[in-house]
Formats: structure tokens, sequence, C-alpha cells
């Protein structure tokens, strides 16, 4: 109980609103459950976000009319704006080391196995991606992909499939729509959701309103600029939108840009996974499929994006069926 109430008190001065402190509280009781599935190096109140385990007094929720400015503070939709201190706790790696400033996002989330004393070796981090990179700016990415079954088994897992964008020249902050099943800091449970998330403006992780979907459900991920398209080259403000489209839940996280970021860095689909002890773990299937369009920053349709496939490494434990299929708008990662 001290712990918790020592975090909330980091809370406010944080600045949380209340939203985000409904949030920060689901978060608390989440990280409890999930502690015997971390590495012992990441204290037990930390929290899973799809870019490693963070303090909860540094995860943010913002609401649909909502913008995160460049600095870190967040824009209302009335015109105020509040405040949000920067982040002073350290973030851990899926494979519990400490992040050092500036390390990209795939490093930061590079996939390792760890262990625990009361489990076998457990897979956490990016398992599995697609990844391309231009000498320009991108002026856009979509995605579509299905919910996949539930996992057979559940022992408090976390499944992340997403695609997203990054400044592969300078390391700030990294975009994604994220479909997701189990519990981040976001909320969830032993279902699938979606949310919006970026990563990490002060040191916070930011998240959209997490909504609960259902397996079968068609999701898109979009990341594209607020702006008109003839504003592009000057439009610093973009949205993350991630949408239900069988029931037309979406979840949006609206933002600007911090000086000097450009989308050079394109991820068409990312496999993330915390806590994964056997292959019936993940989803009840072979593969999640996720059909693409890369748009250059004329907005036109790159036709051969030149993806680059990065599969799991072979001594990853537990072995299950990894792999990727990668063509220039499908992208299938296996499991």
């Amino acid at each position: 109980m001290n712990r918790t109430i020592r975090i909330l008190r980091h809370a406010l001065v944080a600045g949380l609103s209340a939203f985000a402190m409904l949030c920060l509280f689901d978060a608390l009781s989440i990280a409890t459950e999930q502690a015997t599935i971390r590495p012992s190096t990441v204290p037990q109140e930390y929290v899973i976000t799809p870019f490693g385990y963070f303090h909860p007094s540094c995860v943010q929720g913002l609401a649909e009319n909502e913008t995160l400015l460049y600095d870190g503070r967040v824009l209302r939709e009335d015109g105020s704006v509040r405040t949000v201190a920067s982040c002073t706790f350290p973030h851990f790696t899926p494979s519990g080391e400490t992040v050092a400033e500036g390390i990209s996002t795939q490093q930061m989330t590079a996939q390792k196995t760890t262990a625990t004393a009361e489990t076998s070796p457990v897979v956490s981090g990016w398992l599995e991606y697609v990844s391309t990179t231009t000498s320009t700016s991108y002026g856009e990415i979509a995605a579509t992909w299905t919910v996949p079954p539930a996992p057979a088994n559940y022992e408090e897992q976390t499944l992340f499939f997403f695609p997203g964008f990054e400044d592969i020249n300078n390391v700030l902050t990294i975009v994604q729509p994220v479909l997701q099943f189990g519990a981040s800091s976001a909320g969830g449970g032993e279902y699938w959701s979606i949310a919006s998330w970026n990563c990490c403006v002060t040191g916070q992780a930011w998240f959209s309103g997490l909504k609960k979907v259902s397996v079968g459900d068609t999701i898109s991920g979009k990341i594209l600029p607020a702006c008109s398209r003839k504003k592009f080259k000057t439009c610093t403000t973009w949205k993350i939108v991630t949408k239900d489209q069988t029931t037309g839940k979406k979840s949006t996280l609206n933002q600007i840009n911090p000086d000097g970021q450009t989308w050079n860095w394109a991820f068409g689909a990312v496999l993330e996974v915390y806590g994964v002890r056997q292959c019936s773990d993940f989803a009840d299937n072979s593969s999640t499929t996720l059909t693409v369009q890369l748009y250059d920053s004329n907005f036109e349709p790159i036709a051969d994006p030149g993806w680059t496939a990065n599969p799991a490494g072979a001594g990853v434990t537990p072995q299950c069926n990894y792999g990727l299929d990668v063509t220039d708008t499908v992208e299938t990662l296996e499991y």
C-alpha cells in the first residue's frame, strides 16, 4: 500500500489527468499480477508497454480530443495546456536492461530470452519484424489485419501486433497503432484490444484509450499527417489511428513531432511479446498477416518499399514455428 501511495504521489507531480490516473490504478494492479514473468532486475511495480518496462507514473493516457505537443505538454480541446513533468525513473528493455538515452525502439526491445526463478526461459521483446528506410520521409503507412484467435493458454503473457514509424537518424520517438492481447499499462486482460502509442517524448510513454475488440474483426492501423497534403512539407502534426473496421471503434493519438523528426524508418509488421513460456501462449493459429501500403512524401503508393525481414533468432526459447513471409504489400508473421 505504501508503494502505491508513493507512485500516486509521483503521478500527481507529473501532472496526470483524471483519465490517466484511472489508467494508473489499473496499471498498478496489472503489474502486481505480472510480477512473476518479468526479469528480476525490473522493479515489481513497473508496467509493460510496447517499448519495454516503465514506471507507472511515466505512462500517460491521452483522450481522443487531446494532442501531445513536441515538448511533452498536452493541448486540450478547449485550447488550454496541461504540463506533464519529465520522467525521472529509468526504464528497462523486455530483457531487464536499463535503456540508454538515444537508443532506438527496435534496439530497446530487441528480442532476448529471460528467465525467472519460477519458470523456464520466456520470450520477451521484438520477436520478428519487417522494416525499411528512405533518405527523405514517408508520407503515410496504412495496414489492415484480422484479429486472430485467442491463445489456447493464458498465463499473463502480452502480445502486440503493429506497424510503426521512427526516425533512424534522430531517435527520439516511435508511433504505433497496436493490437494487443493480454494486459499492458493501457489496461487489458484475457482478450484482444486496440490503442495507439507514442514513445518517448520527455521519457514518457503515451497511449490513447484502449478499446476491446473481438476475434475475426478487421483492424486498420494508420499513421498520417493531420495537415492537408499541400502543407505536408511543413506539417508537424500527425495522427496515429487504430480502428476496428467491423464495429467502428477507434483509438486515436494526436501528436506534434519533436523538432527535427522525420519519419524515414518504417515498420510494416512487428510481433512483440512479453512472458511467452510455451508455443500455446501465441495466438491459436499459425500466423497473422498484415496488408500494408507505404506512401512516399508525395503520397504516392510505393510499389517496392524494399522491406527487410528480421526473423526470430535460432536460439529463442521456446522454439516455435517462427518465420516471416514478406512481399511488397503483404507481411506475414509466423509463430
